[in-house]
């Protein structure tokens, strides 16, 4: 399979907050939504796919230095650049689309260096679905079949010395799930009765992931407890997740929090399932030791992984697995998830407030692979509007029901953009 990309096209959106989400960086108000246009060539076939991503600064460029104004310039810029040279960022040539993602990944080192990494990252990955969705519509195919057959990928076939890239993928995908469990966030400044109940009652959701801001653990205990409480006292066998967005100092702080919670409240403790990145993402610059936490409660690498030359450190620092997002690219997400899978590693499928194409794109990774948690959605709940135009034609995926997202095409060529028949 080779595939030459022939052009690229990204245009902005502002896409408005219904509400705040407030992380332990600040406050999220509205995002811009790169969205994204790829065509492709592969077996004398030409198509065009599509790709979206929200550039969160404030989630993938932390710190006060430059402003927000100045940060989203500089995304949007990068995005432009790479819709201008994405053929050379690639390589110049045809490749399997892996491969063509992956080179796109590495390329990022040399780009836009005022920004960290994972900023990159984001703004380069709707082009990574892209052309992946076209190449899947020139196939006739889902992009989860790119890999029935064996092909040299040698931007990461060293990381597979047993069986390569694509097998090693082949081996981690599932046969599709078209229900997932859908998870609610809930931030600090939720009001469980006001906000978060009504929810429950609308979608069903018993899946909550709780955003604390890892300040005061005392606090953050009864914030957990609170949620699983009032859960409970819906008639819910809740399950929940914690994210501090990095806002914990160290391990003895996460340590020290997950006692606490069991001390405090068995059951809440029992149905904490796993903590997404608690301490700092530069995971070499400042590198902690899981192994005894994550016997307790899997702890998940989450903005600290930006490189497959960071893998070996997952395993040495003893993390518990990936929390995965499609932001940081679709061959990205795949090569780390089939290294990590192979070692025994938990994957779960985190969100970026991930609208409309890149939502159905999440959808579809939890599909495929064998995640902990299904998958988690959240711009149902923050910018609903920006899915008005998959309406009511994907209710299922954008409005969940009886707690689970649901999606019958699960086997859609590409990576699902034609879903639905919108234009948008």
């Amino acid at each position: 399979m080779k595939t030459a990309i022939l052009s690229a096209r990204v245009e902005f959106l502002e896409q408005p907050f219904v509400k705040p989400l407030q992380i332990s960086s600040g406050l999220i108000t509205q995002a811009t939504e790169a969205r994204v246009e790829v065509e492709v060539e592969v077996a004398g076939c030409r198509a065009i796919g599509k790709g979206s991503i929200y550039l969160s600064d404030l989630w993938a460029w932390p710190g006060a230095e430059p402003d927000r104004a100045t940060k989203d310039l500089a995304m949007r810029e990068l995005c432009r650049n790479l819709a201008n040279t994405l053929a050379a960022q690639c390589g110049g040539e045809a490749e399997h689309p892996l491969e063509l993602g992956l080179r796109l990944h590495h390329s990022l080192g040399a780009l836009a260096p005022e920004m960290p990494l994972l900023a990159r990252a984001v703004c380069a990955s709707p082009f990574d679905a892209a052309l992946h969705d076209a190449t899947g519509h020139a196939l006739g195919c889902s992009a989860f079949r790119f890999y029935d057959n064996s092909e040299p990928i040698p931007s990461a076939d060293s990381f597979f010395p047993n069986h390569g890239a694509c097998e090693s993928i082949r081996r981690l995908l599932r046969e599709p799930r078209r229900r997932l469990d859908a998870w609610w966030l809930v931030s600090a400044a939720d009001s469980l009765e006001e906000t978060v109940k009504p929810a429950r009652a609308r979608t069903g959701i018993r899946c909550f992931k709780i955003k604390l801001l890892a300040r005061d653990n005392a606090a953050d205990v009864r914030r957990t407890v609170e949620v699983y409480r009032a859960a409970r006292s819906w008639g819910l066998e809740p399950r929940l997740s914690i994210d501090s967005n990095e806002g914990n100092p160290d391990t003895a702080s996460v340590a020290d929090f997950l006692d606490r919670l069991e001390s405090f409240d068995p059951a809440a403790f029992a149905a904490l399932e796993y903590l997404e990145q608690p301490t700092s993402r530069d995971i070499m610059t400042v590198p902690q030791d899981w192994h005894a936490i994550t016997k307790r409660k899997p702890i998940l690498l989450d903005e600290g992984l930006t490189s497959l030359d960071l893998l070996h450190s997952v395993v040495s620092q003893g993390w518990g697995g990936l929390a995965l997002k499609t932001c940081k690219g679709h061959s990205f997400a795949l090569a780390s998830a089939a290294w990590a899978h192979e070692r025994g590693l938990a994957l779960s499928l985190q969100d970026l407030t991930n609208p409309g194409y890149s939502a159905i794109h999440s959808f579809l990774l939890g599909a495929y692979l064998p995640t902990i948690n299904g998958v988690e959605l959240n711009s149902p709940q923050y910018t609903p509007a920006a899915n008005q135009p998959w309406l009511p034609a994907l209710k299922g995926l954008f409005e969940p029901q009886a707690g689970v997202h649901h999606l019958d095409q699960v086997t859609a060529p590409g990576l699902g953009s034609r879903l639905g028949q919108v234009s948008v």
